[in-house]
């Protein structure tokens, strides 16, 4: 009997830690339509243009910092994730990874399951987004129209799956044993205030979480990165004023979705807060943006204005409880049968309720 596969999706990284690499690397990712979503002429004079001449330096840089010795972390935890997963479904599954932009890619990917009965895809992002999670999506159901898998399983996102919560609140507590903390603050990955208004959504006010009726009405990502961490502090017995949220890693002069997390900290510094700790549920694995920008980056800032301890919170990457929850993702019953090829993607997305 054919194996049953398991896609799982990351967003990518360059191949090597040099500029040439970053630059080819941040060009396939900025060009995206689906991530700088502005008409095509003016996306290109503006990440030809201005963009890359300046961004590749400074990310080449970045990089620079966390660069292991097996390559890319986020590389290197997504294939221990993948690794992992495999040998916790065993031999009736076959799991591969695929990147959106970089290599091991999407397509290499879908080739090697293409002996499999069936497929359940797995973005790894938590929250649903338009520039990561439907970005991905788009391009692994480009690649699997090539094939002819008897169904197809995709999750659109698991912001609020208990699984993923309760393995989050385990990484959190073991990581902060017998730690002093005053505030325990969620960072997401933010997104341009324009995604969200494009998908019919109101912005909520900046210091305000987003209502609950926007998780269905709206498919809002700053309403399910409230909702995650709004499950967390309750899991955990947190109130109000133990913890915080924003959004960081936003680019450019347009505005992002709010509270900056860098505006947070100087917020929560002027609250005579002084033991911070760090948790980023928009990631399942350590990469650039949590281990230079905030283990380093928000770090430094926050000790600059005072702070006496910062404690990152490393990512679920292959913790056993993690690897356990997303066993159960791509095992779940719901299914549909694979689509007509001349489909688009959306009618055939599962909604997760």
């Amino acid at each position: 009997m054919p194996p049953k596969g398991v896609l799982l999706l990351n967003l990518g990284t360059p191949d090597h830690c040099n500029r040439y690499s970053i630059k080819r690397y941040l060009k396939e990712f900025l060009m995206d339509p689906l991530v700088v979503d502005i008409p095509f002429l003016l996306r290109y004079l503006l990440v030809q243009g201005f963009i890359l001449p300046i961004r590749s330096q400074k990310t080449t840089q970045a990089y620079e910092k966390i660069w292991t010795p097996q390559g890319s972390p986020l590389l290197v935890n997504s294939l221990a994730q993948q690794q992992a997963l495999s040998e916790k479904l065993g031999d009736g599954y076959r799991v591969e990874l695929g990147m959106r932009y970089g290599n091991p890619s999407i397509a290499s990917a879908v080739e090697k399951l293409k002996s499999c009965c069936d497929i359940s895809i797995i973005p790894l992002f938590p929250q649903y987004s338009v520039a990561a999670t439907e970005s991905a999506l788009q391009k692994a159901y480009s690649c699997i129209q090539q094939q002819s898998f008897s169904t197809v399983r995709i999750l659109k996102h698991f912001y609020n799956d208990p699984n993923y919560i309760a393995s989050l609140c385990e990484k959190i507590k073991s990581t902060l044993h017998n730690r002093t903390i005053d505030c325990l603050l969620f960072s997401y990955h933010g997104l341009p205030e324009r995604q969200i208004k494009k998908r019919g959504c109101p912005l909520c006010p900046s210091n305000q979480k987003c209502p609950t009726n926007k998780l269905r009405t709206d498919f809002c990502y700053r309403a399910q990165c409230y909702a995650t961490s709004e499950l967390i502090a309750n899991t955990l017995a947190l109130t109000p004023n133990d913890y915080s949220i924003g959004f960081q890693s936003r680019l450019g002069k347009t505005p992002w979705i709010q509270p900056y997390t860098d505006e947070v900290l100087i917020e929560l510094a002027q609250q005579g807060k002084k033991y911070l700790a760090i948790v980023s549920p928009s990631f399942v694995s350590d990469c650039l943006e949590t281990l230079e920008e905030i283990n380093l980056g928000l770090r430094s800032q926050w000790l600059s204005l005072g702070g006496k301890s910062f404690t990152y919170i490393p990512c679920l990457n292959t913790d056993p409880h993690w690897i356990d929850a997303l066993s159960v993702l791509a095992t779940q019953k719901t299914t549909i049968s694979a689509p007509d090829h001349n489909l688009s993607l959306s009618p055939i997305l599962i909604e997760n309720e």
